[in-house]
């Protein structure tokens, strides 16, 4: 194969291969890497819609295609005016977002008695959701499934932080995500990594906790779907405990990530 002109290994290569492949075959010889580098192979790694999501500005024009690629795979972009970011999965090229926490619905979110709009420096929107105190402690987001990259699972994750939290150990917390309208997966979690199980009682045993995201925040996963790519479906993802009537305090919202899920 190595005998064929370079660009045929480059068309060869541009309907073979994925983004892993790309990176090994530039290894195997000069012309292997000349053409797995080529902007015609990486381009068939972008998704097909991928100028509707993020400005062609938002980068320099002298980004070669594997550099865009890599510079939307290593980084979030933040896109729908700040209430969105997207990211390309590095391995495959599918699609990631995360809905901010002023694309969500929070309940009583408007109302600074309970919950305070602020900044952090490491969150990578420019507010993030701070509770103050509620008792009914709600929280709900929809993505539709035809902004998803199709014939993948996906999860979504809930993605916070707990400073000095207070009162979520009296109820589990309930995530569900499903499609709306449809069936969706519900289950009960800790969501406060910081309890003692002397400090729960019998409900809370081997319950799901969060942990620790490369970027500093908690994740904990909410639930998955099938994404067939046919339907114009929204998801519909929900945190909530609202059956305690205990004050809850000391969560900071950074929101809710869509990401591809391997089974």
């Amino acid at each position: 194969m190595e005998d064929l002109p370079e660009l045929c290994i480059t068309h060869i290569l541009s309907y073979t291969s994925t983004p892993v492949d790309a990176c090994k075959f530039s290894l195997v010889s000069k012309a292997f890497r000349s053409a797995a580098e080529s902007d015609l192979v990486w381009d068939r790694f972008f998704p097909s819609d991928l100028s509707s999501i993020v400005s062609p500005s938002s980068f320099p024009s002298s980004y070669s295609k594997k550099a865009l690629y890599f510079a939307l795979s290593d980084c979030p972009t933040i896109i729908d005016q700040g209430r969105k970011s997207f990211q390309l999965e590095k391995l495959t090229g599918n699609k990631c977002y995360m809905l901010s926490a002023r694309d969500l619905s929070v309940i009583w979110g408007d109302t600074s008695q309970y919950w305070e709009w602020t900044t952090l420096p490491e969150s990578r929107f420019q507010e993030v959701a701070a509770l103050r105190a509620v008792c009914w402690f709600d929280i709900s987001g929809r993505i539709n499934a035809l902004a998803l990259s199709s014939n993948n699972h996906y999860a979504a994750f809930l993605v916070f932080k707990m400073i000095d939290a207070r009162g979520f150990h009296f109820d589990p917390v309930v995530l569900s995500v499903g499609i709306l309208g449809g069936n969706s997966s519900t289950k009960n979690v800790c969501l406060d990594p910081n309890l003692e199980d002397n400090e729960l009682d019998e409900r809370f045993r081997g319950l799901q906790r969060p942990y620790l995201r490369r970027d500093g925040w908690l994740e904990i996963e909410m639930g998955g779907f099938f994404n067939s790519g046919l339907e114009e479906d929204e998801v519909q993802m929900r945190v909530a405990e609202t059956t305690s009537n205990w004050w809850k305090s000391g969560f900071v919202l950074e929101g809710i990530e869509v990401r591809p899920k391997h089974v």
